[in-house]
């Protein structure tokens, strides 16, 4: 598109957005994800409990997600069509591992549980001053908790603690009564009451960060598989 006639991409809405990623616009498409690409992330780690897994997942959901991108309709948000597909992709990967590991279990192979893995493996690097080490294992410590939280509750908190999204948004994007979102919350919201000291809550704004460069990392391989 000559550069006299290229939009203000920060001001158009989400269908003329899904038209340009449709025809494969790449500012369409990095705007998008960078956009959606912590929610995402978040709302995927909240069911595979792991860093790579989750990354991995939004990836795929994102070059699925636009390959069909015809099918929007602007019913729902992009965010909320978006977050519906990660969920799903992850979903569709537990269900997965789930399958292999009971095949293995038929062999009677040992099978390292899902959530075993350290949270945060390699995020944070070189030296820190003593008030951002506290403050880095405080969000471990957040991080850890939530994943220990069942998957239903733990997608739910996320969603609705962490990125803070309404009831509503919560209901329609996983497909359950907002009566059971808001049941699920105040049930996870009471198990990490009784796994944490108070002042924890403090941490959980910055948990399961995702920006910076691997916010942009993961734009630029979109952008090359699904624009190429």
């Amino acid at each position: 598109m000559p550069a006299a006639t290229r939009p203000d991409y920060e001001t158009l809405d989400d269908i003329v957005l899904a038209g340009l990623i449709a025809v494969r616009d790449p500012a369409a498409v990095r705007l998008v994800t960078t956009r959606n690409n912590q929610r995402l992330f978040r709302a995927a780690f909240a069911i595979l409990g792991n860093r790579a897994e989750a990354e991995d997942a939004v990836q795929s959901a994102y070059l699925r997600a636009f390959a069909g991108i015809r099918s929007f309709e602007g019913r729902a948000s992009l965010t909320t069509w978006l977050t519906r597909i990660a969920i799903n992709e992850a979903l569709g990967r537990v269900r997965a591992a789930k399958r292999r590991r009971a095949h293995l279990e038929d062999a009677s192979v040992a099978f390292l549980d899902d959530y075993r893995e350290k949270l945060m493996q390699g995020s944070m690097s070189g030296a820190a001053p003593d008030r951002e080490r506290a403050r880095a294992e405080l969000r471990a410590i957040m991080e850890e908790a939530i994943a220990g939280l069942p998957e239903p509750f733990r997608l739910v908190f996320v969603l609705r603690e962490i990125e803070n999204m309404d009831v509503e948004i919560v209901s329609q994007t996983l497909g359950i009564l907002p009566a059971t979102v808001k049941t699920r919350h105040l049930r996870a919201r009471r198990r990490l009451q009784q796994a944490l000291a108070p002042e924890v809550k403090d941490a959980l704004t910055g948990s399961f960060p995702f920006a910076g460069a691997d916010c942009e990392a993961l734009t630029e391989r979109v952008v090359r598989a699904f624009c190429r």
